[in-house]
């Protein structure tokens, strides 16, 4: 039976590769025409010198929301110039008569839906695929981050770039100066697309030079426009980033894992590292990396887990962040044979290189590797980590990409006991093909996965694909899994095994010609597992009803019914009580709904709510919501909370979750932050205290301050206390 179903499976893959289409891209007839500047370039804010009153001026942009059939009605004019050194842009941005600036804060990376902001996004390859995105909120907080898929932003990259703002009650003047040698691009060529994004949410209004659907992101590099150089871009220069760290930490343990009270001495210890930046070329970038530390990455938002499997939490460690599309965006959100947060997650990193970009036209590469340390404490042996991906252009955006991903065992009998937990070896190889016609109507990708552990042998492919249909009025979507029992992933995110999968979702819209309602329609969505004698095990079929207000407000309603046969013991409480048994067949009926609040008021929230059944004839209430307000731009609150009231027969009983996440972002300017997060998690007996201060003296150089105490719950005593000082500075050569 699973060949059957695995034919079919190849057949529907070849039938989704079929669909191509070799459109030109649409926005190609607009265009900017950048000259070389004429007279030094201040960044000011101020449009004062002859090269912006000389430069082409993009303006009279299309409105992208609430409509995208008329022109913005808030004027916007962008200018570019460059010189040896750097790309220069200028945009005025003018703003409607009343109603003060809507930002959240000076930080950095903020939420695009809560800023009034000005974006540019740069197709620097031509590929419409992969790019980098530039931008600031109306007081001057940057954003950057780097392009993947045609139309996403990885907002985690960071690297050196100049920009300053001028602000009056008529506009504001957004004036960057981007270094070459700062982002990639493809050599000899004298065009790249451009496109210019700017949302204000007093007038609830987005807009683009290059027209855009509504339906789709300005950030689409498939609707860019193109810019017009006058002559080739400037030789690439060879440059050398070096980022060292010093690091000095107090930490002290005051309980064990079993919550059983000890009186361990303080530790105080001192951590230098390295890590570099090699420009190969215009496009291709080597990053190293020695002894390297994570400290000051901020801590993830905790949730309550009732689920049966292992959550997904995403990666912030810059070193794995640039191309990471690369490696991370293999696979779906469910089966992903790379998961980058694997490398490093109970040892030390001793050292790593990373090689990724672009060869040449057609050519992308990615190549790492990197070496863990052994830990006795985790009965761990040191590991290697090795991964090559390289990806062919086909057509316009389409694309396919071979890769290989390798843990293996270096035994050191001499720290860690020859029994160790884990294989010696896991090896994956496969291939991605990528759909995405220009015309962004359809998309999908599909993968083939083959594992290597050792006795694991036969049934150990993994092949998944998806397919998607989207216009104005009607999404229609479609995805299937197949994972054998043996498929190993180990330096990946495969929750399960042994299944088949299949998941549809049709999604219809209206748009009423007046009114408070912008949009509003249902969606019917349906995931169906079966094991491999393609008897059913789980399903789950959902009808939502979405309703989208013209002040950027939704409320949606929803009715799910859920059915389980559970393949192996659950405890439905997730706190270790007695398992479900294996084979026990629950269903239950769900109903709920979200409410999203308009973004551009200084309090925010939103507000989630499911009543229904639960395992074993149980019942589930869920109850979460998030409340912000802002003092703007210095200050920003966020409240967020989750209840969870599970009602089971004995022995479980009835359990009560309270997870409490309060979050205080302080920016005393542009480059000094402070956060505070404290959570309260009741399922995992946790309360975890975080607070860092980051002053960012050089552009991408900082000195950090972080401080985290983590508490048990009733009664309440500390587990563990640290505090890090680490200062950073960037140097190029």
């Amino acid at each position: 039976m699973l060949k059957n179903i695995t034919r079919v499976g190849i057949l529907l893959s070849i039938l989704h590769c079929s669909l191509i289409s070799v459109a030109q891209k649409k926005n190609a007839h607009i265009q900017y025409h950048i000259h070389k500047a004429v007279d030094p370039i201040i960044v000011d804010g101020k449009m004062e010198e002859l090269s912006w009153k000389t430069a082409e001026v993009a303006k009279d942009f299309g409105m992208v929301l609430p409509m995208d059939t008329s022109i913005s009605n808030l004027p916007t004019q962008v200018r570019m110039t460059y010189d040896a050194k750097n790309i220069y842009i200028l945009a005025i941005c003018y703003k409607p008569s009343k109603g003060k600036d809507m930002v959240e804060s000076l930080k950095r990376d903020w939420n695009f839906g809560k800023n009034d902001n000005f974006i540019v996004f740069m197709d620097t390859y031509g590929d419409l695929t992969n790019g980098f995105a530039f931008g600031s909120n109306a007081v001057g907080a940057q954003w950057d981050g780097t392009m993947y898929d045609g139309g996403s932003v990885d907002l985690n990259w960071d690297n050196k770039w100049v920009s300053e703002i001028t602000n009056d009650d008529k506009k504001y003047v957004w004036e960057a100066a981007i270094p070459f040698k700062s982002i990639r691009y493809k050599k000899g060529i004298k065009e790249w697309g451009i496109n210019f994004s700017r949302n204000d949410l007093k007038t609830t209004e987005k807009s683009s030079w290059a027209p855009m659907p509504r339906n789709f992101p300005t950030a689409s590099l498939s609707y860019t426009g193109n810019l017009v150089w006058d002559q080739e871009l400037p030789n690439h220069e060879n440059n050398i980033s070096f980022i060292p760290y010093f690091k000095t930490n107090y930490s002290r343990n005051f309980a064990n894992s079993d919550g059983s009270k000890i009186n361990t001495p303080s530790a105080i210890g001192n951590e230098y590292g390295l890590d570099a930046k090699v420009s190969l070329s215009s496009s291709l970038n080597l990053d190293l990396t020695l002894n390297p530390d994570f400290s000051q990455v901020e801590v993830d938002r905790q949730v309550t887990d009732l689920s049966r499997f292992e959550l997904f939490f995403p990666e912030k460690r810059q070193f794995f962040l640039e191309n990471a599309d690369l490696f991370s965006n293999l696979g779906f959100a469910s089966v992903r044979p790379f998961f980058s947060r694997r490398i490093g997650l109970n040892t030390n990193i001793d050292f790593g290189a990373r090689m990724s970009g672009q060869i040449n036209k057609e050519w992308r590469i990615g190549i790492m590797d990197m070496k863990t340390a052994a830990s006795i404490d985790n009965n761990t042996i040191a590991q290697n980590y090795s991964t090559l991906a390289l990806q062919r252009k086909l057509f316009k955006k389409s694309s396919i990409e071979l890769f290989y991903i390798d843990k293996t065992g270096i035994e050191n009998k001499s720290s860690v006991d020859t029994v160790h937990s884990g294989n010696s070896y896991n090896r994956n190889i496969g291939f991605e093909y990528l759909i995405a016609p220009s015309n962004n109507k359809w998309s999908g990708k599909t993968i083939f996965i083959k594992s290597f552990t050792p006795n694991k042998t036969g049934n150990d492919f993994l092949t998944a694909s998806s397919l998607q249909y989207n216009t104005r009025n009607l999404i229609v979507a479609w995805q299937h899994e197949i994972v054998g029992n043996n498929y190993n992933a180990e330096v990946g995110y495969v929750p399960r095994n042994n299944y088949i999968k299949f998941a549809p979702t049709i999604t219809k819209l209206f748009f009423p010609k007046s009114g408070n309602i912008l949009s509003h329609g249902p969606q019917l969505s349906a995931t169906y597992y079966y094991n491999n004698n393609f008897v059913g095990t789980d399903n789950t079929k959902a009808l939502t009803y979405l309703i989208t207000y013209r002040d950027k407000s939704t409320l949606s309603g929803v009715v799910q019914n859920d059915y389980v046969e559970l393949l192996a013991p659950f405890d439905p409480t997730r706190i270790g009580k007695t398992p479900l048994g294996v084979h026990t067949k629950h269903e239950w009926n769900t109903t709920g709904f979200d409410w999203i609040s308009a973004p551009q008021h200084q309090t925010t929230f939103s507000l989630s709510t499911r009543l229904g059944g639960y395992y074993a004839n149980g019942n589930l209430v869920s109850v979460s919501g998030d409340i912000g307000y802002r003092i703007q731009p210095f200050i920003n609150i966020d409240f967020a909370a989750t209840y969870n009231k599970i009602s089971l027969p004995q022995p479980w009983g009835e359990n009560n979750f309270l997870l409490l996440g309060p979050k205080m972002d302080v920016t005393f300017t542009n480059k000094i932050f402070f956060t505070a997060f404290y959570q309260y998690n009741e399922q995992t007996k946790n309360i975890n205290f975080n607070t860092r201060f980051q002053w960012r003296y050089k552009p991408v150089s900082d000195l950090f301050i972080v401080y985290t105490d983590n508490y048990y719950i009733g009664p309440v005593f500390i587990k563990n206390r640290a505090v890090v000082l680490k200062f950073t500075y960037w140097w190029n050569k």
